[in-house]
């Protein structure tokens, strides 16, 4: 009873809320900033958190530059680094991954755009958090197009029974999967099942 402060008892239960959350999405902010003229440098990596996708940095041992040369490379690591379990500070903030561990990713094939990164598995059929993961991560980098898009595909020699497809692409029986060039908007960063159906076809 607290009549003595003024305030009035009540027999009718108030309800206050849930309690609050500890796991916010956000981390602790006590990074050191890579040294000047080391190997090292911070990246951003997009990870899943509550119904989104998020960025943490990592202090990371990337590849130097943005030129059509750096693009595999810079793919591969920022691929590397999306398998990877969350840090312990990460996982503690509520951070997880849906990148497959078995998932990788290969150039472009021969009559691809430059810009194109093929994957071993048609990115439509990846999970929808996961294929945002990564095309927010790639965005921005030297994985990326000119204006931050990130071009994907599915294996370069997929088997299909179409009869599109010419010389011996078409007598194997084979085809490319065809290419999307996806943008890491608002919308795949906060409602990821958007991946499903977002991507252009180039």
């Amino acid at each position: 009873m607290a009549t003595g402060c003024g305030i009035r008892a009540t027999s009718v239960p108030v309800d206050a809320g849930a309690a609050p959350s500890r796991v916010g999405c956000v981390l602790p902010d006590d990074h050191e900033s890579p040294q000047a003229g080391g190997a090292r440098s911070l990246v951003r990596v997009y990870l899943v958190c509550g119904s989104r996708v998020s960025p943490v940095e990592r202090e990371v041992r990337m590849p130097q530059g943005r030129s059509s040369a750096q693009r595999l490379p810079v793919a591969r690591k920022l691929l590397e680094e999306l398998k990877r379990q969350p840090r312990t500070t990460e996982g503690a903030a509520g951070f997880t991954t849906a990148v497959p561990d078995d998932l990788t990713v290969e150039p472009a094939a021969d009559g691809d755009p430059d810009e194109a990164l093929r994957l071993n598995r048609p990115p439509d059929e990846l999970p929808s958090f996961a294929l945002a993961q990564l095309v927010c991560t790639y965005a921005d980098t030297a994985a990326a197009d000119a204006d931050d898009g990130v071009v994907l595909g599915g294996p370069a020699g997929s088997p299909s029974d179409d009869s599109d497809g010419d010389g011996d692409e078409k007598a194997a029986g084979k085809t490319k999967a065809p290419l999307k060039r996806y943008e890491c908007g608002a919308a795949l960063r906060t409602r990821p099942e958007a991946a499903e159906t977002s991507g252009t076809e180039v």
